[in-house]
């Protein structure tokens, strides 16, 4: 069998991929009046009395609610509710083998609900929210619309993604021995998770006024490069963000006039849109992270035959694979045992940053750790945590007394 058919009959097998389990056992009636009544009214007291009680006394510390309206799944697009089930399924499983995270698929069908408000509704039982392959500009309005919940609320396709990429750049910096602020930074993609990119760089320096006058960042949408003078960007409050904080010169063109010269390409866009000669119009040793998936706007060996020094994609079949796995579950982690009410960009970068510092010794062939390193989650969790701690976010006093 090939790979889809082997999913088709292991999903088929097990009915899905993931299931309940109690963390205790009832031997006795008085195990059952413990875990239900009467013994439970005294914790639902406490709790109505003091909500953040929940952390201690119920699932809520350590669960996550894997959140999506099918709108934008991998690569298959809007497949709805239905059909993202297995994806998210799949999520949960990736936070509970990496970061031993109860997490939850809740996959929503209506598009034209209140999202905001469904999820409003089921949060008080979560520790974070993760929201899940929701196209944008959806996704933007929704993640800004619950940043007051009191608990984690991120987009891992933006942010995930912003983080395992800024931290393939810092090492591939050490690598090619370069000064990280003054990369001339293309990137193809004003979508989720190019925006997310743009937002995390520009929190290290590059494009503002702090760093080298050559850092810049330059992003290209299916029109061509984005710039201020754009009429259509005003119906589009991101590319207007966009358009306001990079591209300091005003640069008009198509993705090959912004490549020329430049140090950096990112690519959270589309399939074979990258020649060989954009690659080898860039500058010395350029950096190319092709992330289109499963088909990058370049592949590896044509991108290196043009001049690439280092290239990274979203494949599993090539070096440096750059994939949200490393990310969110540590992110979350942190997050979890900071107790913390919201996900930073000071969080944000302390994991683009232990992600790095994971990798002892980087190569052209290695600027990350191999995806399946298990270890990996709890060096950026631990990261996350002191960065909720330093950030101000954190429950300190559940911290202190984990349920």
């Amino acid at each position: 069998m090939d790979i889809d058919e082997e999913s088709l009959a292991f999903h088929e097998r097990h009915r899905g991929k993931l299931a309940t389990r109690s963390k205790t056992e009832i031997h006795s009636m008085h195990d059952l009046a413990l875990v239900y009544t009467p013994g439970v009214a005294a914790v639902s007291k406490k709790i109505a009395q003091n909500p953040d009680a929940a952390f201690r006394y119920t699932m809520k510390a350590n669960s996550i609610a894997v959140v999506t309206d099918g709108s934008a799944v991998l690569g298959l697009g809007d497949i709805g509710g239905y059909g993202a089930i297995p994806v998210m399924e799949g999520k949960a499983i990736l936070f509970k083998e990496f970061a031993d995270i109860d997490a939850f698929p809740i996959c929503f069908e209506e598009k034209t609900a209140d999202l905001v408000a469904q999820i409003r509704n089921l949060a008080p039982v979560f520790g974070g929210i993760n929201l899940e392959d929701i196209a944008a500009p959806r996704c933007f309005d929704i993640e800004d619309s619950l940043q007051d919940l009191g608990i984690p609320v991120m987009h891992d396709d933006q942010h995930g993604t912003a983080v395992v990429v800024l931290a393939a750049l810092l090492n591939a910096c050490r690598v090619l021995n370069r000064e990280f602020a003054d990369l001339n930074i293309v990137i193809s993609g004003a979508g989720a998770a190019g925006f997310a990119i743009v937002r995390l760089l520009k929190c290290l320096g590059i494009d503002t006024k702090y760093c080298s006058p050559a850092g810049n960042i330059i992003v290209c949408d299916s029109r061509g490069i984005i710039h201020k003078r754009r009429s259509d960007i005003f119906a589009q409050k991101h590319k207007y963000i966009i358009a306001h904080e990079t591209n300091r010169a005003v640069l008009t063109g198509t993705l090959a006039d912004a490549m020329e010269g430049a140090d950096a390409f990112i690519g959270v866009s589309a399939p074979g849109i990258v020649t060989e000669e954009m690659v080898a119009s860039m500058g010395p040793n350029p950096i190319v992270f092709a992330l289109a998936n499963p088909v990058p706007e370049i592949m590896p060996e044509r991108a290196l035959d043009a001049g690439a020094a280092i290239v990274g994609t979203g494949r599993s079949d090539y070096p440096n694979q750059i994939n949200n796995v490393l990310a969110f579950p540590g992110i979350f982690r942190g997050a979890l045992d900071a107790a913390a009410t919201r996900i930073t960009d000071r969080m944000k970068l302390a994991a683009a940053h232990a992600l790095a510092d994971h990798v002892n010794a980087p190569t052209r062939n290695r600027v990350l750790p191999e995806v399946i390193d298990k270890r990996v989650a709890y060096s950026v969790a631990r990261a996350v945590q002191c960065a909720a701690n330093e950030s101000g976010c954190a429950r300190a006093w559940l911290q202190s007394s984990p349920p």
